[in-house]
């Protein structure tokens, strides 16, 4: 579980606060929340958002700010178009990119981020249940009563079963962690997604029928911009938070708060843009 960071003061950006004081959030939040105000405040200083907007509240923004950072976002980031040996050196790579026919059979337990609810302790109900399965004997019914038991999605009803989907019929978020790799049984970590935190266990898998490179050309070369995109956004977090003024706790065993791992950057981009900035939970 991540560490939870409790500050004498409240972490701020440029004079801004990013949590309650002696609020204690895992490093992930913090630095979700400190990136994205910093993206506000850009936002602000390029008179693309009204002064008047309204900071952040326990890390949600304003609708405004969420478009203004959109719009800050495709003037700042310039990303070059890949070459077709790019592509086709990462097709060679990735051989399943754009394949047809892959799919999942899952089940989940969610645990809903929602208003007002107090996200530390429903991730460490989480967790503990996550560890609680993993233990258990996951071809018995431990799973499946414990989604009736726990889950605030329909399908606990149901035991938690979402029968055979594939990685259009999820959201991106969830469709990356259950689809990036092959693992059968209850997923090691949590997956996160906009609706919330979620406790998967895949079935069984059904792998996906390659593609020639022609086929997959232009899903391989938006795979390429996508990749681009993600460096462009990191480089132009770090450079706004090497201009801000930081106040507060700004590492945690050395590392600096405000640096992204891909992973958790992913999530500031086009499609996704809501769950960070409306819903910070949902792409730690």
């Amino acid at each position: 579980m991540p560490q939870a960071i409790a500050t004498a003061e409240a972490a701020h950006i440029n004079g801004i606060p990013l949590h309650a004081p002696g609020e204690h959030l895992p490093p992930e939040l913090l630095r979700q929340r400190a990136c994205t105000e910093l993206l506000r405040q850009q936002a602000l200083q390029q008179g693309l958002l009204a002064q008047d907007d309204p900071a952040p509240h326990d890390g949600a923004t304003s609708a405004a700010a969420t478009a203004a950072i959109e719009q800050l976002l495709e003037q700042a980031l310039s990303v070059p178009e890949p070459s077709e040996e790019a592509c086709r050196r990462y097709h060679a790579a990735h051989p399943t990119i754009g394949a047809r026919g892959e799919r999942a059979h899952l089940r989940h337990i969610l645990f809903a981020v929602t208003p007002g609810v107090n996200v530390n302790l429903l991730r460490q109900r989480a967790e503990a249940l996550l560890l609680e399965l993993r233990c258990a004997d996951e071809g018995g019914p431990a799973f499946a009563e414990a989604a009736k038991k726990w889950s605030n999605c329909p399908s606990g009803a149901e035991g938690g079963d979402l029968g055979w989907l594939t990685r259009e019929d999820c959201a991106p978020e969830f469709a990356r962690d259950v689809f990036e790799g092959q693992e059968i049984g209850v997923l090691a970590r949590l997956v996160h997604s906009r609706f919330g935190l979620h406790v998967v266990q895949v079935c069984a898998r059904q792998k996906p029928e390659a593609k020639p490179f022609e086929q997959v050309h232009a899903a391989v070369a938006q795979q390429l911009r996508h990749q681009a995109w993600l460096n462009a956004l990191r480089q132009y977090l770090q450079l706004l938070a090497g201009e801000a003024e930081v106040r507060g706790q700004a590492l945690v065993g050395g590392r600096v708060l405000l640096s992204l791992a891909e992973r958790e950057v992913r999530g500031v981009r086009g499609g996704d843009i809501a769950m960070v900035f409306q819903e910070p939970m949902t792409a730690l």
